[in-house]
């Protein structure tokens, strides 16, 4: 969940749940965890919803408390979509 939000901050709950397989009811329960656990805000732009992750929130495991959100979102998430890769061979 937190890699699609991190990809699309601005995609609705019937796009993540679409994206990820689960219900909107699903999504809507997993956002609210996430909002009240302080691993995102959430903040009205119009008729929709951006949410956006904070990175240095830890996560909860005892085994992975040491490593913030971020750090993971990072391995996963392309940020800098806007630059084609290019082969420099």
């Amino acid at each position: 969940m937190l890699m699609e939000i991190a990809r699309h901050p601005d995609a609705t709950m019937r796009d993540i749940a679409a994206a990820i397989g689960i219900t909107e009811r699903a999504v809507h329960g997993i956002i609210t965890d996430l909002h009240q656990a302080g691993y995102l805000s959430r903040e009205r732009v119009g008729r929709r919803n951006h949410y956006r992750i904070n990175p240095d929130q830890h996560l909860r495991y005892p085994t992975e408390a040491a490593f913030p959100v971020g750090r993971l979102i990072e391995v996963f998430v392309d940020h800098d979509l806007a630059e084609p890769i290019t082969n420099t061979r």
